[in-house]
């Protein structure tokens, strides 16, 4: 009994493992967050509660500036309900190649891994909702489709309870040659 007991309990421990970045070490079109954002880009996305109805839509116009391994992400929100925000990061990649990100609403820093064509982002956002501000978890992935398309998926949470999810696709301008 005893090692059916630790069986299953490694069992469930493999099965509740998360994907790693390196896993798409592989994955092409390699990304390049310097290159990638860098200029004009546009984002539609969405938040799903943990039950998946869509509460909130919304577009993101960015605009993105580099210098050497710094680099200024300045994206505006327009939301489905006319509200808009607007959060301004600071990318600094680390001398491991490693990233790290700051903006107002972002308690301390976001730490960032790039491998392949994928990005993974772990941070706590300071959230406004009815008047009161809570302080949430991001599991933040990114994945570059091709040089125009990104989508991106992160997880929400608050005390490790699964809150709800992001979803956007982000996009670039055909380049006029």
């Amino acid at each position: 009994m005893r090692y059916l007991t630790i069986f299953c309990l490694a069992l469930w421990l493999v099965g509740c493992s998360s994907p790693q970045v390196r896993d798409y070490a592989a994955e092409q079109p390699r990304l390049e967050l310097s290159d990638y954002f860098n200029g004009e880009l546009e984002a539609w996305g969405m938040f799903q509660n943990r039950s998946g109805e869509v509460v909130k839509r919304f577009h993101v116009a960015m605009t993105g500036t580099w210098e050497g391994d710094t680099g200024v992400l300045d994206e505006r929100f327009t939301y489905s309900d006319g509200t808009t925000e607007r959060r301004v990061w600071t990318l600094r990649r680390q001398a491991d190649g490693s990233w790290r990100g700051t903006a107002g609403d972002v308690v301390g820093e976001a730490v960032g891994e790039v491998a392949g064509n994928a990005l993974n982002w772990r941070y706590t956002l300071r959230l406004p909702v009815d008047g009161r501000t809570y302080e949430v978890q991001f599991d933040d992935w990114m994945y570059l489709m091709d040089g125009r398309v990104m989508l991106n998926r992160a997880r929400m949470s608050k005390w490790g309870f699964y809150l709800g999810e992001v979803t956007l696709s982000f996009s670039k301008p055909l380049a006029l040659d």
